[in-house]
């Protein structure tokens, strides 16, 4: 059966998060609402010294008495939710040697030392107390209201205190629950070990041995196409287990690869981010890629001549940005979508042609124009064939305090969107309008095409990092294939939507099955409705969100990003037929989902959420066996997270022609095959 969440269990799960007021219908309560919810906003600037920042919170006294049993309570507590991101002994992110990268990726402040004089948000029992119940919006500390006791976060509190003294704690282990089930077990093999691109002398995941990030098998199975985000497009023989650098995009600061202005160093998202094969790359030897720009670089944007001696460059010509709102005029990155043409598919090398397509700005370092797809139902013919669908994430815009803000909602820029185009400028003519830079085509049937202001690509809205899509593509093909996107979260939950033509799916004034609000994580409205905005004051009318099918918490149960899954369809592993495989980026957690839960919870109802089981994959122990036998720095896996605490497994899922399911871990530069379930 479907679950179905009540408010109160709701509430229970989200953490608290800067939000937006969806209330206001008309333009001039647009802007006034967002000024306000803007004014709300809590200033995240370090205090210095101890002293009473909240008067309220600071009048509250402790009821509980910091008694050896207290003590016990709070250092469990502590230990489970809190040590992850303080450290084990409340000496900080930094000091604990656990910067949260995420926070490093962003410039922000980890999280602080809870021993030392030095207090945020007062330094009373009370004002703590209110702390962990309540969170620190629009920071990552989340409120703990509902998940742990008063009493629990009192004792807490008591521990912090007796930490702040040198007081040692001791206390026996807690027995792990468990409701008597054995969880499922995923078994994996070798399949290949990335040739390692990792730079140790780099923090965070620039350690990781191979970033790798897609898979995407060549029509014939006899190769699969492999991007590490570092810089090289691999070949990759099925027969041999060879590696071959088909391109190499890396040609920063004198590097040997294409782009000068190549970005990869700062974590995450950056570098060759994607490779997608044309529908018809076997007659036309048509493939697409995105890779991550620094527009400021002091170096043209144009790829090197001579590099890769068969790529014929003459008509090679860059294409302006496309500009997004953004702060004080500033842009962090540039996205950039080229087509390749490669005249002779039988060997390894590149020999052709190739164009670029689009380069969308970014204002900020994170989750960028990053996933491609296409239809794989449509035929020669149909409207569908060779129209490519792009997952744009925000770029960390609907976190923010500013303009940017409201980019996820806003229709006439191109970041937290599903977006709809096609490559060639000689498909579906004369059911589509040419791009305005000349580059691609728009098909006339996208959804926003007559709403004046709103970019005519866009085929739905509302996401913060749509980063994987994946078709679920039925047997009988009389049915059309749904898209289905799985998207990023920013402290709360983590979701899979089902992609509609014009949805939109409330972020950043909705999240998971909530509504983002000034105050925190709330139940969605009576009045359950946002505006359709087109620009940051100008609104059309009002829409009402489209919620995820699935959706899981940053908790110890969840964690911290998802990484994306597929519907098993393979032949190997018929216990898997029929149900959504998915993870955690960060955690490697892995569950499934029946994918009629999946449909039935696609009924308007935001509470309504297929039920996840998990699997156990076992692969921390493996990522990090496999790291250190590879030559890995460090006692840990690089990187952090906020759930995951030190050490992020950073894992991928790929898919073969014949759908069986891969997966890719990062940390230790591993591709490892799925091939069995019990």
């Amino acid at each position: 059966m479907h679950s179905r969440l009540s408010h109160a269990a709701i509430l229970v799960l989200g953490l608290i998060v800067l939000g937006g007021n969806a209330s206001f219908r008309l333009k001039a309560e647009a802007t006034r609402s967002f000024r306000e919810a803007t004014r709300l906003l809590r200033d995240e600037t370090r205090s210095s010294g101890a002293g009473v920042q909240n008067p309220q919170a600071a009048a509250l006294k402790n009821p509980v008495a910091s008694t050896p049993e207290s003590l016990g309570a709070g250092k469990r507590a502590y230990d489970t939710n809190c040590a992850a991101c303080h450290g084990n002994l409340g000496q900080g992110a930094a000091k604990a040697g656990i910067a949260i990268s995420i926070i490093a990726e962003q410039g922000g402040k980890q999280p602080p030392d809870l021993t030392d004089a030095q207090w945020d948000n007062g330094s009373t029992d009370g004002e703590i107390y209110s702390v962990i119940k309540k969170g620190i919006p629009p920071t990552m500390m989340a409120g703990w209201e509902g998940r742990l006791s008063d009493t629990e976060i009192w004792s807490i509190v008591n521990y912090l205190r007796a930490l702040a003294s040198n007081k040692t704690v001791t206390v026996a282990p807690a027995a792990a629950a468990s409701d008597g089930t054995p969880r499922p077990k995923l078994e994996l093999a070798d399949y290949a070990q990335m040739p390692i691109t990792a730079d140790n002398s780099a923090d965070n995941t620039r350690a990781q041995l191979a970033r790798v990030n897609f898979m995407r098998d060549e029509p014939g199975g006899r190769r699969f196409f492999i991007n590490d985000l570092n810089g090289p497009l691999y070949l990759f023989d099925k027969q041999t287990k060879k590696f071959t650098v088909y391109l190499d995009f890396n040609g920063l600061k004198g590097r040997p690869g294409l782009f000068p202005k190549f970005n990869f160093e700062r974590n995450f998202a950056t570098g060759l981010t994607n490779v997608i094969l044309d529908p018809d790359y076997a007659h036309n030897g048509v493939f697409y890629t995105i890779h991550i720009e620094d527009p400021s670089t002091p170096a043209p944007a144009a790829p090197k001549s001579g590099v890769v001696p068969g790529l014929d460059l003459s008509r090679y010509t860059t294409t302006p940005a496309i500009t997004v709102p953004t702060f004080e005029g500033k842009i962090d990155r540039e996205a950039v979508l080229i087509e390749w043409q490669d005249r002779n598919i039988a060997n390894t090398t590149f020999e052709g042609t190739a164009r670029e397509l689009m380069r969308l700005q970014l204002p900020t370092p994170i989750h960028p124009m990053g996933e491609m797809t296409f239809n794989p139902a449509a035929k020669p013919g149909d409207p569908d064939w060779r129209v490519m669908y792009i997952g744009s994430g925000d770029a960390g815009a609907g976190e923010q305090k500013d303009i940017r803000r409201l980019n996820p909602q806003r229709l006439d820029t191109l970041g937290g969107k599903i977006l709809r185009i096609i490559p060639d400028l000689r498909e579906h003519t004369s059911t589509s309008t040419i791009s305005e830079n000349g580059r691609y085509r728009i098909p006339k049937d996208n959804p926003f095409v007559s709403i004046e202001g709103a970019r005519k690509e866009i085929w739905a809205v509302g996401l913060r990092n749509p980063h994987r899509l994946i078709w679920d593509f039925p047997a009988t093909q009389s049915a059309a294939p749904r898209l289905i996107a799985f998207s990023i979260g920013l402290n709360t939950w983590e979701t899979v939507v089902i992609i509609k033509k014009g949805a939109n799916y409330g972020y950043s004034l909705r999240e998971g099955p909530q509504a983002r609000t000034a105050d925190g994580m709330k139940p969605v409205p009576a009045d359950d409705t946002i505006p359709l905005q087109i620009t940051d004051t100008i609104v059309h009318g009002t829409v009402k969100p489209t919620y995820a099918v699935i959706a899981y918490p940053h908790t110890a149960i969840g964690g911290d990003a998802i990484a994306g899954g597929f519907i098993y369809r393979g032949s190997r592993i018929p216990a898997l037929k029929g149900k959504l495989i998915l993870a955690d980026i960060t955690t490697a957690h892995v569950w499934y989902a029946d994918m009629a839960e999946v449909l039935r919870a696609d009924d308007g109802d935001p509470t309504t959420l297929a039920p996840l089981h998990e699997i156990d994959a076992g692969l921390r122990r493996l990522a990090e066996e496999t790291f250190h036998a590879r030559g890995g720095v460090g006692d840990a896996l690089p990187g952090a997270g906020a759930v995951s605490g030190r050490g992020r497994v950073d894992m991928r899922f790929a898919e073969d022609a014949n759908g069986e399911l891969y997966i890719l871990t990062k940390s230790d530069g591993m591709i490892r095959q799925v091939v069995g379930f019990k």
